[in-house]
């Protein structure tokens, strides 16, 4: 059923809980999109500004529903899978990223929430670092007895690329730490980056090759440090700055400022520009003097971050999934520039979404040659009122496609229409039709469409999925143009048919017999696979990277997921589903009734299943990891009620589920135990009813202790 083209952009304030349960949906699969973009291909397809305002409006949407917070949204990850280039390195302590501030009352909030979650008092003093915001590579370096022995890149947050080779070219990183008290290990975190004047002489150097030009310094340092030849690394003026640290055996220092200080006596580059600061108009004034002398820097910021400096209260505050609670980014403003918007045209993703992409006269903004924009959706062009032929404001604050600002109505065509946006899928000519409540418009034609075969085939194999070397989206598309790749199974069939079938893989355009035995072999050697990473590769609408890390933590086995989603399909009616295995389900900390529904309608439809049946007979589906095993707590469902007094809600939940226990918002028959602080209401009272051990604060933390 249509909407009305301003349902969509309903100001955060007037949402339902509806409308915004599905607004989370289609932001978290737009951002997630733009996140492999950038970690992964160093090739972003949009600007900074157009990303911060996406991720502005989910993070607006969570604060008003904090119900609805996913553990899978975008605010709680970081990053994506590593280049398939490149060995890979597991960081013994995750490398999250910062969260993002983008007003004088974002920083405010921040230090408030702060002083909320450690309970300080009013006039208990809160120290902040404050340093400029480098805009370059993350990296990881790890030193056992202050001897460098591996370099990694931030990648997923979990796993990054292995550039250790490249990395001991860099002149800023010392290959022995200095001083006596050096810790047994100790990992050393900062980013890479390329000077401006450095940048501009090696992209001259470039053209005169006629070589890659690189788009800006950060592209550049990132392009030159990925290279698989060390002696391309060793001849780019690649520079590092450090200001963080991953595993360390012991830590040298109590504070945020005095650890960087360490880090600097032990031989490394320190930005200069750190100071301390001890209240918010403090920060803003640092943010400003920066924000001023940016122009003047050797080298590309982004903004400023902001670090609680006692490290006691840094590990006190804790992480979300994506970030640290006591850190954020304080980000500078976008640039702007005028182009012509020349064309509108639909891509059709792997869920039918139509997505409407500007084409535009190529312009230059902030010395970047930019002439694409993503537009969002229909509602999103009816609302700025953009027409093809429309002199457009375009914005950018980085190496990416920009957005669409806003319309120049004066310089507009006196003949321009306004754009209609098809009702008709432009790959299959099925119906494209909008649900109530969504923003998006999808094609019907599930079955019978390419664009959604071929792209469900890519994101089988993506980098978060079965990440298959040598199968990516080009070999993708021409496998499935030429019928030898339709299903997911024909994959892992495709070595038996080859072997039959009278033109060989060897003999194609572009093969030969090594590529073809590589190809092979790299299928095979993804024949086991990881349960969180088969649940991703489904293409389950709503299951992203982290809802399928929560459904393999929590049923272990695609046995026990399969026969809990039989279960719940069997009971599921028109009006709902009373089952224990779906309200087992929706249970789950960060899942919720949408990702439930679609779950279970996954797994009721019989064509999906028995793909699944014909897939895993292919295939080994290895067990869940599970996040911890060693605590008194850990695979226990706990539920936090009633008021708390020896800590705050906040920080009970992330103290339990760092020891690996699952948080629930709700009691039942699986739940091992009630935490209760004073006045505990109705939870209390059905954990007693279904006997469900109720523990006091004080008992808890004896038993985390013990």
């Amino acid at each position: 059923m249509a909407v009305k083209a301003k349902k969509a952009v309903t100001p955060v304030e007037n949402l339902t809980k509806a409308q915004a349960k599905v607004e989370l949906t289609r932001l978290a699969l737009e951002i997630s999109m733009h996140d492999e973009r950038y970690y992964q291909k160093d090739a972003p397809t949009v600007s900074d500004a157009d990303y911060d305002k996406l991720r502005q409006r989910l993070s607006a949407i969570e604060k008003r529903f904090p119900e609805l917070v996913a553990k899978d949204s975008p605010s709680q990850k970081v990053g994506a899978q590593p280049s398939r280039a490149f060995a890979k390195i597991r960081h013994a302590v995750p490398m999250l990223s910062l969260g993002n501030a983008f007003s004088d009352e974002d920083v405010a909030e921040f230090a408030t929430r702060v002083r909320r979650f450690l309970n300080l008092g009013a006039d208990e003093p809160l120290v902040i670092v404050a340093e400029p915001k480098i805009d370059g590579l993350s990296l990881s370096l790890r030193y056992e007895n202050g001897e460098l022995v591996s370099a990694a890149t931030r990648g997923d947050g979990f796993e990054g690329e292995d550039v250790t080779a490249n990395v001991r070219t860099i002149k800023d990183v010392p290959h022995t730490l200095k001083g006596k008290n050096v810790p047994a290990i100790c990992e050393v975190r900062g980013e890479v980056y390329m000077m401006r004047e450095d940048f501009l002489a090696l992209n001259k150097k470039q053209a005169e090759a006629d070589d890659t030009i690189f788009a800006n310094p950060r592209n550049s340092a990132a392009g030159s440090l990925r290279q698989k030849n060390v002696e391309v690394t060793a001849s780019r003026p690649l520079k590092f700055f450090a200001y963080a640290w991953g595993e360390m055996s012991e830590m040298p220092a109590p504070t945020q400022f005095e650890m960087v200080k360490w880090l600097h006596k032990a031989g490394f580059v320190v930005n200069p520009r750190m100071t301390l600061c001890r209240d918010v108009e403090a920060l803003l004034t640092y943010y400003r003097e920066v924000e001023t002398e940016r122009a003047s820097l050797p080298y590309d910021i982004d903004g400023v971050v902001y670090k609680v400096d006692r490290l006691d209260w840094q590990n006190r505050l804790g992480f979300v999934s994506r970030s640290p609670r006591w850190a954020i980014a304080h980000k500078f403003a976008a640039e702007q520039a005028t182009t012509v918007l020349e064309k509108i045209d639909i891509q059709v993703g792997r869920t039918g979404a139509l997505t409407p992409v500007a084409r535009l006269t190529p312009v230059t903004v902030g010395g970047v040659v930019v002439q694409n924009a993503t537009l969002h959706n229909e509602d999103e062009i009816a609302r700025k009122d953009i027409r093809e032929g429309d002199t457009v404001v375009i914005q950018r604050a980085g190496d990416v496609i920009p957005q669409v600002v806003s319309v120049v109505t004066e310089k507009r065509r006196k003949n321009a229409k306004p754009y209609s946006f098809p009702h008709k899928c432009p790959n299959c000519g099925s119906h494209a039709v909008r649900e109530e409540d969504e923003a998006v418009r999808r094609c019907t034609g599930a079955l019978i469409c390419p664009a959604q075969a071929v792209e469900r085939l890519k994101h089988f194999v993506s980098r978060l999925a079965f990440d298959i070397e040598g199968l990516g989206d080009k070999q993708i598309q021409e496998f499935y143009d030429d019928g030898l790749i339709m299903h997911p199974v024909d994959i892992f069939t495709l070595q038996k048919r080859d072997a039959r079938a009278v033109r060989k893989l060897k003999d194609r355009e572009g093969y030969g017999d090594v590529s073809v035995n590589n190809l092979f072999a790299a299928i095979d050697a993804r024949r086991r696979i990881e349960l969180n990473r088969l649940i991703f590769a489904l293409g389950i609408r709503h299951v992203g990277e982290g809802n399928a890390k929560l459904l393999a933590r929590h049923y272990g086995s695609m046995e026990n997921l399969r026969a809990a989603m039989a279960e719940a399909a069997a009971a599921q009616t028109e009006e709902g589903n009373t089952s224990e295995a779906y309200a087992d389900l929706n249970n789950i900390g960060g899942i919720g009734d949408i990702v439930a529904d679609a779950v279970v309608e996954f797994f009721a439809e019989k064509r999906n299943v028995k793909a699944l049946d014909e897939l895993l007979a292919e295939i080994e589906v290895l067990p869940a990891e599970q996040v911890r095993t060693d605590s008194t707590v850990a695979g226990k469902t706990v539920v936090f009620t009633g008021s708390l007094t020896k800590f705050t809600r906040d920080e009970a939940k992330a103290q339990a589920e760092r020891l690996g226990a699952k948080v629930s918002g709700s009691v039942s028959k699986k739940t091992d135990y009630v935490v209760a602080g004073e006045e505990a209401g109705s939870k209390l009272t059905k954990a007693r009813e279904l006997g469900v051990a109720v523990l006091t604060e004080d008992e808890w933390l004896k038993l985390i202790e013990a």
